[in-house]
């Protein structure tokens, strides 16, 4: 049986900057959403939109890019495997969280009901710092 080959390390490197960076993107959007009080939703319609995408696609990124490589055998490193095991449970658990707040509130297809919004920002905020505690431990571990 032959193995998967490994990824070069700056490969690993490029992945966990790319994560990194649209992490930083999501909070900073988060942040200037969960600060509008009271939400005008002819004047921050497009804000939510983008929070939307911003969520999804470092969701989609994260799972394809860093969770994917553990899945299918290319990481070897036992302690990287372990944290992974450990943290994907409850990452799994904060993208859904993430689908599910992208699916009420992404105005593409449907009516945007803004009453539970502000309720709804503070789960996936709390989902998110979640998220990025379970990510730093596989981070720490891929750098090792």
């Amino acid at each position: 049986m032959n193995k998967p080959p490994v990824e070069p390390h700056n490969a690993i490197d490029e992945t966990i900057e790319k994560m990194l960076s649209e992490r930083q993107e999501v909070l900073v959007t988060y942040c200037r959403l969960a600060g509008l009080q009271p939400y005008s939703p002819t004047e921050d319609a497009g804000l939510l939109q983008r929070f939307c995408e911003l969520l999804i696609d470092y969701s989609a990124f994260c799972h394809f890019e860093i969770y994917e490589r553990l899945i299918d055998g290319r990481e070897q490193r036992e302690q990287v495997v372990e944290a992974a095991r450990d943290a994907y449970p409850r990452i799994a658990e904060a993208t859904e969280v993430a689908v599910e707040f992208n699916d009420k509130y992404d105005a593409a297809d449907h009516t945007l009901v803004l009453d539970q919004l502000e309720r709804d920002l503070g789960k996936v905020g709390e989902e998110l710092a979640v998220r990025i505690e379970m990510e730093d431990r596989i981070v720490a571990a891929l750098r090792g």
